[in-house]
């Protein structure tokens, strides 16, 4: 595969590919991350590190649905934590979701990065949901 094309968006100078992390429990009710498959696939297309050991998800969280988004950006903070500061220090991040919707997640995930010394972190996801 030739690699993905992004109208707005350079993925050369990244060195990270992370996907948005399950919590272990909704993993093992889920059986997958879907945010996993689609990272492994970007991150081959475009030969970069796949990380998905680095950003975990501490906290067991309602499903982001049928939220407002007041409650998605309360539900998930202080969800995610960095397992390995050394790591990300100094990385431009790729972080990769399913869907978005709000931000809420992929923006906590990025503060959290961007705290633990991430040099930038971008997002891609492979939808964009209009929430009512």
């Amino acid at each position: 595969m030739a690699g993905f094309e992004y109208d707005s968006f350079s993925i050369e100078g990244y060195a990270l590919i992370m996907p948005v992390p399950l919590h272990w429990r909704r993993l093992k009710e889920r059986g997958f991350n879907q945010s996993v498959i689609l990272a492994r696939e970007v991150a081959r297309a475009h030969s970069i590190h796949l990380d998905f050991e680095i950003l975990k998800r501490t906290n067991y969280t309602k499903p982001q649905t049928n939220l407002s988004r007041k409650q998605r950006s309360t539900n998930v903070k202080g969800a995610f934590e960095v397992a390995d500061r050394e790591r990300v220090e100094g990385k431009r991040v790729v972080l990769i979701d399913d869907v978005y919707t709000t931000g809420s997640t992929v923006r906590e995930c990025a503060r959290v990065l961007i705290k633990n010394g991430a040099a930038d972190v971008a997002v891609l996801t492979l939808a964009r949901a209009v929430q009512e």
